[in-house]
Parts: C-alpha cells; structure tokens; sequence
C-alpha cells in the first residue's frame, strides 16, 4: 500500500495538462475560479477512474479509429490550450480573463486529458495489495488517490494564485507562460508516441 500510495504521489505531482491548466486558471482569475475549476478537474478525474475501473475505457479504446479520433482531438485541444497560455503575452493566464472556466471546463478536460487514463490504468492495473477483496482494494485505491489528488492540486492552484500576487517583471512572467506551454506540448508530445 506504501508503494502504491507513493507511486499516486509521483504521478499526481508530475506536471500534466490538469495541474498547469490548473495553475494557470488561479493566476490568471484568482482562489474562488482555480477553486470551481478544480472542482470540475476532480470530477473529471473520478469519471475517468470509473471508466477505467468499467472497462468502459478499454472497450472504447480498444476500437483503433476511435482511439486514434480521441488521440488525435485530445491532442489538438491540448496543443490549443498550450498555445493560449504561450501567447497570453506577459500575464500569466491560462485563458483570457473573460473566459471563466468552471465546473464543467475541468470535466471536459479530464475527459479528454490522456495523461488521466494512463495513470489510471497504471493505478488500478498494478499496485495489487489486497488480494482477498478486489472490492476492498479499489475502494482503498480511490481513498489513496482522492485525498492525494485533492491535496497536490491545491497546492498547484496556490502556485498559480501565488505567481499572481508576486507582481513579476513581464519577462519573467512570459518565461514562465512559454514554460508552462513547453510543459503541456511535452505531455502532448509523449502520449501520441505512446499511442503509435
């Protein structure tokens, strides 16, 4: 269970396209935005869980044109979304200011981020530690990972909103946009050679 619990730590701490959206989000519209988003991501986060636990993900991505269309479109949403906060210009938005995300943003991103199904099934697939209940050890697995979740994704939100509030020079905060796009077109990068 230690190792599992570590490995949740790990892989939630890795910057992926849910953790820097959320980071933007709080800088550019501050707590109670981040928050809602969050919100959204958390949600999100738990369908995907649920779609992976199923199997209902498996089955959908085990038909090769309806994987590659998903792929392909998450990508492209992805890479947008990189885009939008690279040229945000000196401020550090993840998008313009009125454009609020929500509740339903971070779903919708969740669902689509192929950073989420793969360390899903890596969660879920491996890291078995009770074998006399499966039932048990999911119920477990979603404890782990939920509390974790909540606690790594807040102190991303608090990153963001703490970038904000520093009032950085306009060179440092288009570093820190182009950065962040970098980040994102890098875990975009990575899950089409995964796929291939």
């Amino acid at each position: 269970m230690l190792t599992f619990t570590a490995a949740v730590f790990f892989l939630f701490i890795t910057p992926g396209p849910g953790v820097l959206s959320l980071a933007g989000v709080g800088s550019g519209f501050g707590f109670a935005v981040g928050r809602r988003y969050m919100i959204g991501l958390f949600l999100g986060t738990n369908l995907v869980a649920l779609a992976v636990v199923s199997g209902l993900a498996a089955a959908v991505l085990a038909v090769p044109h309806v994987r590659d269309v998903l792929l392909y479109a998450s990508a492209a949403y992805l890479g947008y979304l990189a885009l939008r906060i690279a040229l945000a210009g000196s401020k550090i938005a993840f998008m313009e200011r009125r454009n609020a995300p929500g509740i339903t943003g971070g779903i919708m991103l969740q669902t689509i981020n192929p950073k989420a199904y793969a360390v899903n099934t890596t969660f879920f697939s491996g890291f078995g530690f009770w074998p006399e209940s499966l039932a048990v050890e999911l119920a477990i697995k979603f404890a782990i990972m939920n509390a974790l979740w909540v606690c790594v994704h807040f102190l991303w939100l608090w990153a963001g909103v703490t970038l904000h509030r520093l009032d950085l020079p306009d060179r440092v905060q288009f570093a820190i946009n182009v950065a962040m796009a970098v980040s994102m077109l890098i875990v975009v990068v990575l899950a089409v050679i995964a796929q291939q």
